[in-house]
């Protein structure tokens, strides 16, 4: 599954349905797939927010394989390049700010944030024990 969309939080809604279908299709439960979708949305909204500053026309690219009992999502922006990864992220959700990459720290088995010359690669991983 590949998708590009503009970085317009009206997009959202329509890149979640499109992964947890996805997931969905791979034989995750439903558990599973409402926090994937989840992770997508968040990363996505980050990408929008920090990445783009909160540009509404910038090329955000999602890519999706399933492969034993694993899905691999990559989302690549062409942002700031600012690595989060080092970032402790909030886990107090009644505090703003930086819930999205707990969300995605605690949710998927690996997060990974590769800076690119032109960008940032992240990698999410979820093992589907359902599978198992």
């Amino acid at each position: 599954m590949t998708q590009t969309i503009i970085s317009d939080p009206a997009n959202l809604a329509e890149v979640r349905h499109s992964i947890e279908d996805f997931s969905q299709q791979c034989g995750f439960t439903t558990e599973a797939v409402g926090e994937i979708g989840l992770v997508v949305n968040e990363a996505i909204a980050n990408i929008i927010r920090h990445a783009y500053g909160n540009a509404t026309d910038r090329p955000i690219k999602l890519t999706a394989d399933y492969s034993g009992d694993t899905l691999r999502i990559v989302l690549r922006d062409w942002g700031s390049g600012r690595d989060p990864s080092n970032c402790c992220g909030n886990d107090n959700p009644l505090k703003p700010g930086g819930v999205g990459l707990s969300c995605l720290r605690k949710l998927m088995d690996d997060v990974r944030f590769e800076p690119q010359p032109d960008g940032m690669e992240l990698t999410l991983v979820r093992k589907n024990t359902a599978s198992a």
